[in-house]
């Protein structure tokens, strides 16, 4: 037997046809997202929800607003059921949080929408997940629309992100490191080692090491910030989003010296120099 999400809007007396669903899946420079701003900054999450285009004022103006986000794995979870009670124009100095631009600099003219949680909804927050559907595209649509009726496939008891899967393991595109879970970046913080770059257009490989304070998660984020991190022959091509492996850990007690030659072993054996991006 199915169970819907509009089941459960009539079953709290809100009417389907008064509802909007909002699926926030888009992906900002630096791998942001809003799942990830939603699981970090819920404030912030709303504030960026709240801008929408003047343009679309049709789709936006509804009593309520359901919204969902997109974790890595691709599913649909509810993030919150909100009351809408009005709009107002971007205010000249308003900054989007993802896009950390001015509606002025995004190139669009917007409206801040004033609204309010449903608290008798929040039990339901980052515990349910539907079925959206094939149009995922048409991240809005109407509740009671002909593909609005969305189909429950998850009901868990608590919010739980996936535990980390282990060093060796440990496979994601430098856009999606945004995306982790916080324990992860911490546990990658902890760890010095060998890493490996693949490039996905050229198929070429880079091997490098980390050995600073902050770890692979604090080497890898050089690259999500500049796009090469410093290194010579991945600054001279175009930024790609490359996939990064760990392929050794060092011991606690081993020095950058001992990094770096366990890099160069790596180096030798992959072949990186010859046929890979790596210039020493």
């Amino acid at each position: 037997m199915k169970l819907y999400f509009n089941t459960l809007l009539e079953q709290a007396g809100i009417d389907p046809a008064d509802v909007r669903l909002l699926r926030h899946h888009k992906v900002y420079q630096g791998g942001r997202t809003p799942y990830s701003l939603w699981r970090d900054d819920r404030p912030e999450f709303e504030r960026y929800q709240s801008s929408q285009p003047v343009g679309r004022k049709a789709y936006f103006n509804s009593p309520y607003w359901a919204s969902f986000v997109v974790p890595p794995d691709g599913s649909t979870l509810f993030a919150g059921l909100y009351k809408i009670s009005g709009y107002e124009p971007v205010a000249a100095d308003w900054v989007d949080p993802l896009a950390r631009q001015t509606s002025a600099q995004i190139g669009k003219d917007l409206n801040i929408y004033r609204f309010e949680r449903l608290s008798e909804f929040e039990p339901l927050a980052a515990r349910l997940k539907v079925e959206w559907g094939g149009g995922a595209r048409q991240w809005v649509q109407r509740a009671a629309g002909k593909s609005g009726n969305k189909v429950i496939v998850e009901l868990v008891r608590e919010f739980r992100e996936p535990d980390f899967p282990g060093y060796t393991r440990f496979i994601r595109s430098l856009g999606d490191l945004h995306g982790i879970p916080r324990s992860w970046a911490v546990t990658l913080s902890a760890a010095r080692g060998v890493y490996l770059l693949t490039c996905p257009r050229t198929h070429e490989q880079y091997v490098g090491s980390a050995y600073g304070a902050d770890g692979f998660w604090g080497r890898w984020q050089s690259y999500v910030a500049t796009g090469h991190g410093g290194n010579a022959a991945l600054r001279s091509r175009d930024p790609s989003d490359y996939q990064v492996s760990i392929l050794e850990v060092a011991g606690s007690a081993a020095t950058p010296e001992e990094i770096i030659k366990l890099e160069d072993l790596w180096k030798q054996k992959l072949q990186s120099r010859e046929m890979g991006l790596n210039r020493n």
